[in-house]
């Protein structure tokens, strides 16, 4: 099936500590059913100092549901996504504007 979310999609979080945040997916598992947000679902990991890094408290994105997870729209509002086939190729849509994502 194909990926409803992609890397470099804007999003919204629906559900969990960081609700309401918006973001732009780095990654993806599918496999998983996870996706890693830029400034969401943020944990604090402890490093060690070496020869070529600081070390200390470091703030890192930790993966997130893709359930959680909705597209924005153009108009900054959460959407769900349907597909299409223009000119024989299969296209992503959001469903609230109907325009191509």
């Amino acid at each position: 099936m194909a990926a409803k979310l992609r890397k470099g999609d804007k999003v919204v979080v629906l559900a969990g500590k960081d609700k309401g945040k918006e973001g732009t997916i780095a990654s993806v598992d599918p496999k998983a059913g996870k996706a890693v947000v830029e400034g969401v679902n943020m944990a604090i990991r402890h490093t060690r100092q070496t020869q070529n890094s600081q070390g200390g408290r470091l703030p890192k994105a930790l993966p997130i549901d893709l359930s959680n997870l909705a597209l924005l729209d153009s108009n900054g509002k959460a959407t769900r996504v349907g597909f299409r086939e223009e000119d024989g190729k299969k296209v992503r849509f959001a469903k609230t504007t109907g325009e191509t994502v």
